[in-house]
Parts: structure tokens; C-alpha cells; sequence
């Protein structure tokens, strides 16, 4: 029940995170380590480099944490000790809606180097805070899926959960959206980019939302083994 009623904070968060000042950077919590919670400088591996585009909100984009403290840096930090070349572009803006992605995402695409290798795809949070009917949410997710689709390029899905004062019937139609679209356009599928963190406090930053340092270490831990399997996929010609 307790995370369920901090579910009902964390979307709020989401969007403050556009609107307002960043927080100051939290210190790691007790008992995780510089290698830990510190990815700026892993040592690039022998190998084809494997370009990753992070496209997202406040939880891609690192809000409230130093430079080259977000998720996308420690994914790619710990690809890079397993000895994958990873690459990551951080294309996370706080506060973005799912047509916020939509409106930007071939912009963000055109802009690369190259083709990515894998785009991992987190939006939706704000989408619930400001109570977006779901199937717009959905649509706009498919849309950017259509787009990825017909580029020929792998995605990984990072789901979102509704907050459940908006009620059982958004709930339900909400939280539907990432399990079916990645069935439909047979992408990974990550179910709850917070699992593991949210309702912990040493795991948190000071507004009780988005992950600390250590907090982003437990997401990069869970996440970075799909990532993986992702690429390998890609590289095997699985899409």
C-alpha cells in the first residue's frame, strides 16, 4: 500500500522536474560505492561500438543529479565492463509528455551520427499526471513506435504505473500500454523503470521521486543485462 501512495507523488515529480529548479545533487547513500554510483569515465572496449539513443523524460535525463550521473551513463558504464562498446546519447528532457517525444523524436533521430543501434523509450509519467486519457498516451507511444518500426531500428520499452488516485479504470488502461505495445511491435520490455527504488528512501532524492545516485546504481544493475540481450539481438538480426 505504501508504494502504491508514493506512486501518487512520484508523477508529480516527473514534471516538476521541467517547471522548477533542479534539486541539489543528493550524496550517495550509505554503503554504495564510488564504482557504484560514479559512471563518468569506464575504459572503452575493443569491438564494434553499439550506439543507444535514451529518449525520455526527468528519469532519462538525470534530474537533480551531477553531470554524467544519469541512468543512460551508468547502463553505459556497466556495458562497457562487460566489454560491450556502448554508446549512449541522452536524449531525456524532464517534464515531457508523450507527445512532447513524438513532436521531437525524428528531430532526435536525423541528429545522430548514424542509425542507432537500440532506442530505450520511457515516456508516460507525465502523461498521467496531468490525467492524458490513455489511449492518447498509447497512440503517441505507437506512433513513435511506427517511426522506429520503419527505420528498421530495436527499441527497449522503460514502463510507467498509473498512480492509483486516478482510479481502477485509468489505472488499468494505463498500465496495459507498454506490456501490449511491446507485444504488438515485439520490442524489450522493461515493465516499471522505478522498481526496486521507489518507497526507498536511501534510494531517493530529497523530493522522495526521482532515484539518487545509489538509486540510479539499483535501476543500472536491472536494466543494463536487458539492454544487453537487446544489442545482442540486434546484432543477430532480431530487430
Amino acid at each position: 500500500m505504501a508504494a502504491l501512495l508514493l506512486q501518487v507523488v512520484l508523477l508529480g515529480g516527473l514534471l516538476a522536474g521541467c517547471d522548477g529548479q533542479p534539486t541539489p545533487a543528493p550524496s550517495p547513500a550509505p554503503g554504495a560505492t564510488v564504482a557504484d554510483v560514479a559512471p563518468l569515465d569506464a575504459p572503452r572496449p575493443a569491438g564494434p561500438e553499439r550506439l543507444v539513443l535514451a529518449f525520455g523524460d526527468s528519469l532519462y535525463a538525470g534530474y537533480g543529479l551531477p553531470r554524467g550521473q544519469s541512468l543512460p551513463d551508468a547502463i553505459q558504464m556497466r556495458l562497457r565492463r562487460q566489454g560491450i562498446n556502448a554508446t549512449f546519447v541522452n536524449a531525456g528532457v524532464s517534464g515531457d509528455t508523450s507527445a512532447d517525444g513524438r513532436a521531437r523524436l525524428a528531430f532526435a533521430l536525423d541528429n545522430l551520427s548514424r542509425k542507432p543501434d537500440l532506442v530505450m523509450l520511457g515516456l508516460g509519467g507525465n502523461d498521467a499526471l496531468r490525467q492524458i486519457a490513455p489511449a492518447e498516451t498509447r497512440a503517441n507511444l505507437a506512433a513513435m513506435l511506427d517511426m522506429l518500426a520503419k527505420r528498421h531500428i530495436p527499441v527497449l520499452l522503460t514502463g510507467m504505473k498509473a498512480p492509483p488516485n486516478l482510479g481502477p479504470d485509468y489505472g488499468d488502461a494505463f498500465d496495459r500500454i507498454w506490456p501490449d505495445l511491446a507485444a504488438q511491435y515485439k520490442t524489450g520490455l522493461y515493465p516499471f523503470i522505478l522498481d526496486g527504488v521507489i518507497g526507498e528512501p536511501k534510494l531517493i532524492q530529497g523530493d522522495h521521486i526521482h532515484p539518487d545516485m545509489a538509486g540510479v546504481a539499483v535501476i543500472a544493475d536491472r536494466l543494463a543485462p536487458v539492454v544487453a540481450g537487446r544489442l545482442k539481438g540486434a546484432e543477430q538480426g532480431g530487430g
